[in-house]
């Protein structure tokens, strides 16, 4: 079993909790190859605005990958202004694993997640659609999870 954290808006992290289909854009499509039914996906949200109230980044829950990716090219996620008409084709169909009534801040965690490196530029490494992570690092996020409900 392989650990991932996936990269996502709230508005697909939604679709993500309603759908339970996970998508990455195009230029992943080595992802294809490399995620496998059994593998955890946890979701981490950006920082967003809306209105006046500021989202921090945020871990949103876990999804156990239930089945190997496929292609679709239908239209579900909410594409961000900035990679034009991207469907997110490369898919995943999930079952969650553990759903956090509030999403865990994320920025408490960096000190002591493995993954990250560099502890100043952080966000560096959760650029991409989708990273592996240490079985230690998906724990430690579960952990804190559980202690803030």
């Amino acid at each position: 079993m392989t650990y991932w954290i996936a990269s996502s808006n709230r508005a697909n992290a939604k679709i993500l909790e309603q759908k339970h289909i996970w998508g990455v854009p195009k230029r992943n499509k080595n992802l294809m190859h490399r995620v496998k039914a059994g593998d955890t996906i946890l979701v981490y949200t950006r920082q967003e605005k809306e209105d006046d109230i500021i989202h921090p980044p945020a871990i949103t829950g876990a999804y156990e990958v239930v089945a190997d990716p496929f292609e679709d090219y239908t239209r579900i996620f909410t594409t961000p202004p900035h990679m034009g008409d991207e469907v997110f084709p490369y898919r995943m169909k999930v079952r969650p694993v553990a759903v956090f009534a509030e999403p865990l801040e994320f920025k408490p965690l960096i000190l002591d997640l493995a993954f990250i490196t560099n502890k100043k530029m952080w966000s560096g490494h959760l650029r991409q659609a989708m990273r592996e992570i240490p079985a230690e690092d998906y724990h430690l996020i579960l952990r804190r999870a559980r202690e803030e409900v």
